[in-house]
């Protein structure tokens, strides 16, 4: 016969697991907006806890200038960046289509004017007129453009839904700042595993969290603006533009933006604009480059425990998967990923579970 209480458990069990794929299902329009909410109170937790102790015991006061502050700080600058590029990309997809921009002729001229010891092996290698290289270069440059004014487009359209969204991620960020204090250690408490465990994968949520935001967000936006500086100097069109682009390549490791500014400074050189292909190579090594090894120690102040080659394959599928959030979305499964088997592994051998983000945990 059946024990009652194993059946009654397993029932249980079926209903969360029902109960919570429909909630994931109800609030699946929403997954953007509620996994920002939940980063933005991660990260500014420090800054609402100094306001509370400004103001003791006034939570939904602290709670709501610390929103009051992420928007006058981070979104209004945000958004205004976004407009900025947007206009920026039609205007260069306007040009690349009425022929004013020509990407072909770009490429064929940096051919031109490499040495001929360069020359000789990529006409060896079949490159030498880059015909067919040239019209897939081009496409892909139309076809990225077009693909940016789309979404430009798109984001009109809906502009309704958008601001839905956005209003949705305020509100339960507000919620998520002023009651995280309370809702962390519920959540811990609930689930299904031991209290040095969940403290341990918690923390390491926390950890890697606020180290991928801090640590390669805030540094990819530097180099970002750095390299946009450094383009609008030399007259580069579209330095804007080509920021952003350098701020998006910089999140993947061991690839950085020399990916961006490299081509540029090469496509100067070999045209004859010595002196500025000279301050972008310079920009680039020496401040651009440099930002990362000066702020990232500074803003992170400790390893996140993942290797860089599982950080730039995990970003890189993240954003397949999840866009833009992908980018906080890959590192973090791939540290609970490890940080589950690690905890396994200990188990196994019969060694307590340590927790090396124990100041990352929720409280008791």
């Amino acid at each position: 016969m059946i024990d009652r209480r194993r059946l009654e458990s397993g029932g249980l069990i079926l209903f969360l697991a029902i109960i919570t794929l429909g909630l994931m299902l109800v609030v699946s329009s929403f997954a953007g907006a509620l996994l920002w909410a939940v980063l933005a109170a991660i990260l500014f937790q420090s800054l609402f806890q100094w306001l509370l102790t400004r103001w003791p015991g006034r939570r939904n006061l602290a709670a709501a200038a610390t929103l009051l502050i992420i928007f006058i700080a981070v979104i209004i600058p945000a958004l205004a960046i976004t407009g900025m590029v947007v206009d920026q990309s039609a205007g260069v997809y306007a040009k690349i289509q009425t022929g004013q921009i020509d990407f072909a002729t770009y490429f064929k001229q940096v051919h031109d004017g490499l040495p001929q010891w360069v020359q000789r092996p990529l006409d060896r290698a079949g490159l030498g007129s880059f015909d067919r290289a040239q019209a897939r270069i081009a496409q892909g440059f139309r076809s990225s453009f077009q693909s940016i004014a789309a979404q430009a487009l798109s984001i009109g359209r809906n502009a309704a839904a958008f601001l839905l969204a956005f209003g949705v991620g305020l509100y339960v960020t507000y919620f998520l700042l002023r009651d995280g204090e309370r809702l962390a250690p519920a959540i811990r408490d609930a689930l299904p595993l031991q209290r040095d465990v969940a403290d341990r994968l918690l923390g390491k949520f926390v950890s890697v969290v606020r180290a991928t935001i801090k640590g390669s967000v805030v540094v990819a936006l530097v180099q970002g603006a750095l390299g946009a500086i450094t383009f609008w100097i030399v007259g580069v069109p579209a330095a804007l533009l080509w920021g952003l682009l350098m701020a998006l390549v910089a999140l993947l490791p061991a690839v950085g933006p020399a990916l961006v500014w490299g081509p540029v400074a090469i496509y100067l050189l070999a045209t004859g604009a010595v002196w500025q292909g000279v301050v972008v190579i310079v920009s680039g090594v020496a401040v651009i480059g440099l930002a990362d090894n000066i702020l990232r120690p500074m803003l992170v102040g400790r390893d996140t425990g993942i290797p860089d080659w599982l950080v730039l394959v995990t970003t890189l599928g993240g954003i397949e998967v999840a866009g833009l959030s992908g980018i906080v979305v890959g590192p973090l499964v791939a540290a609970l990923f490890i940080a589950g088997w690690q905890i396994l592994t200990e188990q196994r051998e019969g060694r307590p579970v340590a927790n090396p983000d124990a100041r990352d945990a929720p409280p008791a």
